[in-house]
């Protein structure tokens, strides 16, 4: 069973920096997909960033609005961050991990985050 632990959470002032990390254990695959997803306050989740990994090849996609502010990396096999540079109010919402073989999807348990101006 993979489980993914997320770090990093917590208050930020806007104009400052954030890093989110996330860790799957209980597997030891080399391709996967793994990224962030955001739910914010009576909102749907959406996509914030994902990573691909392919046997060490990484490629990464990005919600358009938020490239230019958070970042999406690999650390290690099946732990990646996400980098808030810059955050803005409105990016105050739950942060959640993914991580998915394409057969199995896993979410981790949120991390909150706020912003305040």
């Amino acid at each position: 069973q993979v489980q993914l632990v997320e770090s990093g959470g917590g208050l930020v002032q806007a104009g400052g920096s954030l890093r989110l990390s996330c860790t799957a254990s209980g597997t030891d695959t080399d391709t996967y997909v793994m990224g962030w997803y955001r739910q914010r306050s009576g909102e749907q989740r959406t996509l914030v960033a994902s990573l691909t990994d392919d046997w060490g090849e990484v490629s990464t996609v990005y919600v358009p609005s938020l490239k230019d502010r958070f970042t999406i990396a690999r650390d290690a096999p099946r732990k990646i961050h996400l980098q808030m540079t810059n955050p803005l109010p409105e990016d105050t919402a739950d942060y959640f991990c993914l991580f998915t073989t394409g057969h199995s999807t896993y979410w981790g348990q949120g991390a909150q985050v706020t912003v305040f101006s």
